[in-house]
């Protein structure tokens, strides 16, 4: 399912952009990974958006709805945000507290920047996410001995063939990226010094060679893939691949594992989509386990990832209650606007009046003084009101007493608008998509 829904990195702003087409989409995110398929909106109706991004997954993906209705889960409002928190900290990671989903998480906000359709309130969640996140690993304990999916891998490949010489291991890795990259740091520490790396290109490679002086890494084109298969008692994948680089008919043909492995050849699986067949699993001699697997690894250690969880839960609290408090705080930038608009129009209409009484004779330069003059009061007199409907959002108490002045201020001034809030921005849509 996460493979069929997968959306590669480089296809990010489309989609962003096919969702802020949809008529209740205003903005649009998307987090996409080998764990987790997510799409971040804000949308002007929560029954609509709902249902319009549904229908747009099933036509990006075809999944028929009723098949992915099942495997869905919705967030909204405060539980969207605390997720979104949860995950950047590394606290909804099938692998607690790793560090690659923060750096995710980050190329979600980066690509955000240039995407249309990626706006205020997305960035501000991202930001908050980020922060969260950092303070997550830095005030608390949940990144000491927090291991990766590529460390994950190997621990399961341990705990597969039992009494495993890492040593003298027969190792193959598809691929030289960060998953491949974290694969060499992990397999060196259990002892394994010689593997041969199979990429598109060399230099990838060498790069890992000169990252990694104390392994021996050998090189081998994409054409030499299943040759250097047929050498491997122990098989990792992580390739950006679309489509399966393993299948049944072609692993069929390989000479058996060594007896190191007791003639079983395993393959891990660590990318998605899946670089392996699933059928490959049904060949004799052959194990696959792809990344769902790695659970049986972190498993073991539940009551560690709960004691760390409630440490950085206490860190995900208080960062929620700042972005309330920010998003609350942007309430009040329409009543600044519309106030400095209703003091502007009084102030240009006055200036009028009193000109016209002045004559027509009056020279440019008293002219300019009586406007500077208008407006300089205009200035002062809202200046007390102004500071008294700003705030960044830090202080809920201060976000609070805010809000109380944005509503004794309208009513003041009757500033409050015919269309809702809502209305407001439907109407806007509705004219966008007119265009």
């Amino acid at each position: 399912m996460r493979e069929k829904l997968a959306i590669p990195e480089a296809e990010w702003p489309r989609a962003i952009a096919e969702l802020c087409e949809l008529p209740h989409i205003e903005e649009a995110g998307v987090l996409s990974t080998c764990n987790r398929m997510e799409i971040y909106v804000v949308a002007l109706s929560w029954h609509r958006g709902v249902r319009e991004v549904t229908e747009w997954m099933t036509k990006a993906s075809g999944i028929p709805i009723g098949d992915l209705r099942q495997h869905l889960f919705i967030l909204r409002d405060r539980d969207a945000t605390q997720h979104l928190l949860r995950v950047a900290s590394g606290l909804d990671s099938l692998v607690l507290g790793e560090g690659q989903i923060l750096a995710q998480v980050k190329q979600v906000y980066k690509v955000g920047q240039t995407a249309v359709g990626f706006g205020r309130n997305l960035t501000g969640l991202l930001k908050q996410a980020i922060t969260a996140g950092k303070r997550v690993r830095s005030e608390t304990s949940i990144a000491a001995g927090a291991v990766s999916v590529s460390s994950a891998a190997v621990e399961l490949a341990a705990m597969k063939l039992n009494n495993f010489d890492f040593s003298h291991a027969r190792v193959l890795i598809i691929g030289a990226g960060k998953m491949s990259k974290l694969l060499v740091k992990h397999l060196l520490s259990k002892g394994c010094n010689k593997m041969v790396v199979v990429n598109r290109t060399e230099q990838r490679v060498l790069d890992l060679q000169e990252e990694f002086p104390e392994a021996d890494l050998l090189f081998q084109p994409l054409s030499a893939m299943l040759e250097c298969t047929g050498n491997a008692d122990l098989v990792f994948t992580s390739t950006a691949s679309d489509s399966p680089l393993f299948f049944k008919e072609s692993v069929e043909k390989l000479p058996p594992a060594g007896a190191g492995a007791n003639g079983v050849r395993h393959f891990i699986d660590i990318s998605v989509p899946r670089n392996v067949s699933a059928c490959v699993g049904e060949v004799n001699n052959t194990r696959l386990y792809n990344v769902d697997d790695l659970k049986e690894v972190v498993a073991a250690n539940k009551e560690e990832r709960r004691r760390k969880a409630m440490e950085a839960q206490v860190i995900i609290e208080e960062e929620l209650r700042n972005f309330e408090a920010w998003r609350d705080s942007l309430e009040t930038v329409p009543t600044i606007k519309k106030l400095r608009a209703y003091a502007e129009n009084i102030r240009i209409n006055e200036l009028d009046k009193c000109l016209s009484k002045m004559g027509e004779d009056l020279p440019k330069k008293n002219k300019k003084l009586v406007e500077d003059l208008s407006r300089g009061i205009v200035n002062k007199l809202l200046h007390g009101p102004m500071t008294h409907l700003r705030c960044d959002g830090t202080d809920s108490r201060t976000v609070s007493e805010t809000l109380e002045n944005m509503q004794a201020l309208e009513r003041m001034f009757n500033l409050k608008s015919d269309l809702s809030s809502f209305e407001q921005q439907l109407r806007a849509k509705t004219e966008k998509l007119q265009q």
